[in-house]
């Protein structure tokens, strides 16, 4: 006899989509992998290797493989789309097979834009700020219960996952990166998006390694500007002189909104909005998060989110993980983490923390951790960009520079770079953490600020541990505090 419910199961199974993942390990491959399986597809992957979230995320999700290495017998004619990340290389042996039996092989953005295409896009685009931007769109978007779907480069309050595609979905905002798509696919990952509206936030030389000049580095976003279609929109930040050159070029019917800074107070580590109704605080800080606020408002403005309708969601917006994250406090000591890796990040956000508490100390510990960091010819655009900083410090590991066969680096080069001879340098995590924690941290805050770990740094009990330090109040001390304030303003 027959099981009709088995048939019914194989029948509902063989319509179901099936996608392959080559590098499902990445930060954003693995949300949209997780994102597509929500979906109601067939989700496998490979890659050489995953670490934690992905790893223990994927576990959960049951689509964790089972073993780590690249497998060819994983490719079949019955998969309908490969997703290829720019992790895996050309001769990737699942590459190879998919291109031997004649499979559809997407790039992480030319697969977003095919489940993106009936959609009005927008796309979040810059050299800095574009994570935070994004993240305040959607936090307004869904406090005020519009239906639409994302793609984030960070791990966000309130949204389980950084990737969210769905049928019904009218919009979907896109973190929009200048990085190279695949290895397939060597052009930008945003000039995939095809979008309605483009939010351009500052332009600053950045992934030296594969723009190794500053002119194809514009030209990536000088694309992405040109590409806007007719009753499309740019939205630009009009202090940062190259994007202004970007955002004021005549384009046909296509309108223009440049934008800068917020008009905010600060007092006592309190932010506020000024605004027509009265001061609106918030709980972000710094003149840049001011500049992404305004754009991120100017964007909502074309979604159809008002005035007081934004400031009334803003009050709640806690930021992006990562960028400028409160670790821990006392009444001493604030410390804080940030993903700053360019020069232009690390310069906001040491001034932004330095402003938020002008009557303290300011440590600031910086990691050179990126290709673009470690390479010689690059690190002199890091020149002046801890100058608000009382005590600076520069992190680097050797091994790190040896896995990017690159050339060694050495204190004097980093200090040259950087402007400060009174710069700390370290290459060894235990030095840099014995540093910090012979400082008197009497109203001294702490800023840790790398995409990496500095050499495998536990930052949160790191952090407490700075905080259960004794504290000495002392005539000396305060006069150093005094004369770091006389001396950020002269590096000022």
């Amino acid at each position: 006899m027959l099981d009709f419910g088995l048939i019914l199961d194989v029948k509902y199974f063989m319509n179901k989509t099936r996608v392959h993942f080559i590098a499902v390990g990445g930060a954003i491959m693995h949300n949209l992998a997780l994102a597509l399986q929500s979906k109601g597809y067939i989700v496998t992957g490979s890659d050489d290797e995953i670490y934690d979230p992905a790893k223990s995320r994927l576990q959960k999700a049951g689509i964790l493989p089972e073993t780590i290495g690249w497998f060819p017998e994983k490719i079949s004619s019955e998969l309908d789309a490969i997703i290829l990340g720019m992790h895996a290389r050309k001769e990737n042996p699942e590459l190879l097979k998919a291109q031997e039996l004649g499979l559809k092989v997407y790039s992480f953005p030319e697969y977003v834009f095919e489940q993106s295409e009936h959609k009005q896009r927008v796309v979040i685009a810059g050299s800095h700020g574009k994570t935070s931007i994004t993240s305040i769109i959607l936090h307004v978007l869904k406090f005020h219960n519009r239906k639409f779907d994302y793609l984030v480069g960070a791990q966000i309050e309130g949204f389980d996952l950084m990737v969210q595609l769905t049928e019904d979905a009218p919009i979907i905002i896109m973190e929009g990166d200048e990085y190279l798509s695949s290895a397939l696919e060597m052009k930008s990952k945003f000039l995939f998006y095809h979008p309605h509206i483009v939010l351009v936030s500052g332009v600053a030389w950045d992934h030296f390694n594969v723009f190794p000049k500053f002119e194809d580095y514009v030209a990536a976003f000088e694309q992405l500007a040109d590409g806007i279609p007719k009753a499309g929109s740019i939205i630009y930040d009009e202090t940062d002189d190259i994007v202004k050159v970007i955002g004021d070029k005549e384009r046909e019917d296509v309108n223009r909104f440049p934008y800068k800074a917020h008009p905010y107070t600060v007092k006592d580590g309190k932010v506020a909005l000024k605004t027509d109704d009265g001061a609106i605080p918030v709980k972000i800080f710094g003149e840049h998060n001011m500049k992404n606020l305004m754009g991120a408002k100017l964007v909502l403005d074309r979604l159809g989110i008002n005035e007081s309708m934004f400031y009334q969601a803003i009050k709640t917006f806690g930021g992006a993980a990562k960028r400028l994250e409160k670790l821990d406090e006392n009444k001493h000591t604030v410390i804080y983490r940030d993903f700053a890796h360019a020069p232009s990040k690390a310069k906001a956000t040491t001034e932004a923390t330095a402003e938020l508490y002008a009557d303290r100390n300011l440590v600031a510990c910086y990691e050179l951790h990126t290709f673009s960091s470690l390479n010689k010819t690059f690190l002199p655009h890091y020149a002046d960009s801890l100058n608000a900083a009382d005590t600076a410090v520069v992190f680097y590991s050797p091994h790190t520079i040896e896995m990017k066969k690159m050339p060694a680096l050495n204190e004097a080069e980093v200090k040259a770079a950087f402007g400060r001879e009174d710069l700390n340098v370290f290459t060894d995590r235990a030095a840099l953490e014995s540093f910090l924690k012979a400082q008197n941290w009497y109203e001294s805050n702490l800023l840790l600020m790398s995409s990496g770990t500095f050499g495998g740094m536990d930052f949160k009990a790191f952090g407490k541990d700075i905080l259960a330090l004794p504290v000495t109040k002392t005539k000396r001390e305060r006069k150093g505090t005094m004369l770091g304030r006389f001396l950020k303003k002269k590096r000022k």
